[in-house]
């Protein structure tokens, strides 16, 4: 496969390796860190000042549907992903113990070994296969376990794919579209409720598990509210990891220099490289805060700007972490072991930050590596058709669908160092 813009050295210097494969169109006017466009939305580009956005305790979760959840009952519990406040930060600070890097290594590790090889047996025995199902498998048994989805009927792989649909359309009573699209997604979460919740929920009340949904049904908890914690978990912890993998492998076999440095490198030295893969090509291109009180941001050049109460802010991820301001020179290039200014890691603001920053940092990143440093000890593994590229609005996530991989024998090499 060819390189992208570089040779096979310039990783060593500032020039980095190939550039970005996946396009997004968000156009920032002027090129401002920080704008307010026609529409009214502010639109943050900048490093900084999206850090300061996504920290504040005067901006609050807007987008995702979050319109819909605000109108149920006050009695219903909404997910962690619509709270903001002292609640929500209460109930990060408890189930923070489920992601932290020492248990994911301890808990999780052996189990995302186990599903990538039996994958890659698959893989091995066919010869060819999709690489979105091969990760969408691994991805899925690892998030049910960190969950407790671990008493799930047949299917649940279906299921999550009619969950999430490569598109969408919006329900509605208006027309005959909106009705067929609401009543699907009852449908769906009816079929994940009684396949996949129900029978979890109902284990574990007879005997209590170290997992996320005995958390829950100890902070009282119904099964209807135990849904939607665990579809928002499914969410980010399914299908951006399984967009993700398609990401970092296309860089890896579309340039053989990048791919030699990984293969060289120790587990710790390829997370880093994965994490900056992950800078240069966010799952999440978009978030949105609303302001409830004045918010300062660091303005270019040190002036600042006062965005008001009630407005709505995009941050850009995107652009976010094109910024060299923080991330150095060459930002649009994959550059392992790029420094970053003022405290900033690897993969940028791809997580999020502040009191919303995604908690499964550490087990995306090692169940890609785990997969993909015995993918790629493969003999003859090979790209035998690049990903289609999608989009999902609103939070401008790409979508990699029929990329597809072969290998041209049964015999495994030996993996790489751990």
């Amino acid at each position: 496969m060819p390189l992208v813009g570089g040779g096979v050295g310039e990783g060593q210097g500032n020039r980095g390796y190939g550039c970005r494969r996946i396009q997004r169109e968000t156009a920032v006017a002027d090129g401002c860190p920080v704008s307010r466009g026609a529409d009214g939305v502010w639109r943050v580009s900048g490093y900084d000042e999206a850090r300061t956005v996504l920290r504040s305790t005067v901006t609050v979760q807007a987008g995702l549907g979050i319109e819909t959840v605000e109108k149920l009952p006050a009695r219903i519990r909404r997910p962690v992903l619509y709270r903001d406040g002292p609640e929500h930060r209460e109930h990060r600070r408890q189930t923070s113990r489920f992601f932290t890097p020492r248990r994911v290594h301890e808990h999780y590790r052996d189990l995302m070994v186990g599903v990538a090889e039996a994958r890659l047996d698959q893989l091995r025995t066919a010869r060819q296969a999709r690489l979105s199902d091969l990760s969408f498998d691994l991805a899925i048994e690892v998030a049910c376990a960190v969950i407790g989805l671990t008493d799930s009927k047949p299917g649940i792989k279906r299921r999550l794919e009619r969950f999430f649909p490569e598109e969408f359309g919006t329900p509605g009573l208006t027309s005959l579209h909106g009705i067929r699209w609401m009543v699907r997604q009852n449908t769906n979460w009816l079929r994940i409720y009684f396949g996949d919740v129900r029978p979890a929920v109902r284990a574990r009340r007879r005997e209590r598990r170290d997992d996320l949904i005995s958390h829950l049904l100890d902070e009282g908890c119904s099964a209807q509210e135990v849904l939607g914690e665990c579809l928002t978990f499914a969410a980010a912890g399914m299908v951006t990891t399984r967009e993700f993998i398609s990401a970092a492998a296309w860089h890896l076999f579309s340039e053989p220099g990048l791919l030699a440095h990984y293969r060289s490198l120790e587990e710790r030295g390829r997370l880093d490289l994965l994490g900056e893969i992950l800078r240069l090509e966010p799952v999440i291109g978009r978030l949105s805060r609303r302001t409830t009180g004045p918010l300062d941001l660091p303005g270019d050049g040190g002036g600042a700007v006062t965005v008001p109460a009630g407005e709505r802010i995009e941050i850009l991820v995107d652009r976010v972490n094109l910024d060299e301001r923080t991330v150095g020179p060459g930002a649009d290039r994959v550059r392992p072991g790029r420094p970053m200014g003022d405290g900033a890691g690897a993969p940028g603001l791809s997580f999020g930050d502040g009191p919303h920053k995604c908690p499964g940092l550490h087990v995306a990143l090692l169940e890609t590596d785990v997969f993909l440093s015995r993918l790629f000890a493969l003999p003859g593994v090979r790209m035998t058709a690049p990903p289609q590229v999608g989009f999902i609005d609103g939070i401008e996530s790409y979508e990699l669908r029929h990329c597809t991989v072969a290998v041209d024998t049964a015999e495994p090499s030996a993996p790489m160092a751990s």
